[in-house]
């Protein structure tokens, strides 16, 4: 909670690229992605993936997976220090092999902000990296004033389109992230969060133009990669 709390204090939760200001992202050209997938029946072994894609067109630049040995154990709210090292090694590893390449924002598969004590995944790798981030959830997470109830569930089904959106707040009204619903062919939205120097209003307009589908195309990527890699 210490190491949450000192590092959460180096977020910024606001836009500081010129490209996340332009009403198309102008000069933004690569978007990364990160997951971790794990063996079956193993939840040690893991296979860390990162993408960077090309921007508007979604093509795959670059791509790394390894297989990783994860040793900290799971704990509700503390993901990050079970996943991030293997993360921020992988954006180690493409800044000396392909520094070109490196991506402009990342996708991260969890919460930013919209976690209990503000800190979640995609701020942790943000703070580390410096990277622009991005939190992009498949599942509500559920804290103070957040909770899957009818209500909850009635917001979600008035999304009757794609890019519609409803804000997730707290018991004291502050704005934690977006529900947004990011493909017309499903009605299961995406839960939308600040990571690390990005706005929220910028985070959803980002994570809304990279969907194909339901899933935001970097971290659709490197989650099919990271898979398709421990298959093989």
């Amino acid at each position: 909670r210490r190491e949450q709390a000192r590092l959460r204090d180096a977020v910024v939760d606001q836009d500081t690229e010129q490209w996340q200001r332009e009403p198309n992202f102008c000069g933004l050209e690569r978007v990364g992605g990160v997951d971790l997938s794990y063996t079956k029946g193993d939840d040690t072994t893991a296979c860390a993936s990162l993408v960077v894609l090309s921007y508007p067109d979604l093509e795959v630049l670059y791509e790394d997976c390894r297989l990783v040995t994860v040793t900290a154990p799971y704990v509700a709210g503390f993901l990050a220090f079970r996943e991030v090292p293997f993360l921020v090694e992988a954006v180690q590893r493409l800044q000396q092999e392909e520094p070109k390449l490196r991506p402009q924002v990342l996708l991260v598969d969890g919460n930013g902000l919209l976690h209990p004590r503000g800190f979640g995944v995609a701020c942790h790798l943000g703070v580390l990296t410096d990277l622009p981030c991005i939190g992009v959830a498949k599942n509500l997470l559920q804290m103070d004033g957040v909770v899957r109830d009818e209500l909850h569930r009635e917001q979600i089904r008035s999304l009757q389109r794609s890019g519609d959106t409803f804000p997730l707040t707290d018991t004291s009204g502050r704005v934690l992230g977006m529900v947004l619903r990011s493909s017309s062919n499903s009605s299961k939205p995406l839960y939308v969060s600040v990571g690390h120097r990005v706005g929220l209003d910028t985070a959803v307009r980002l994570v809304g133009s990279c969907c194909r589908y339901r899933v935001p195309e970097p971290i659709r990527q490197a989650d099919i990669r990271s898979r398709e890699y421990i298959r093989k």
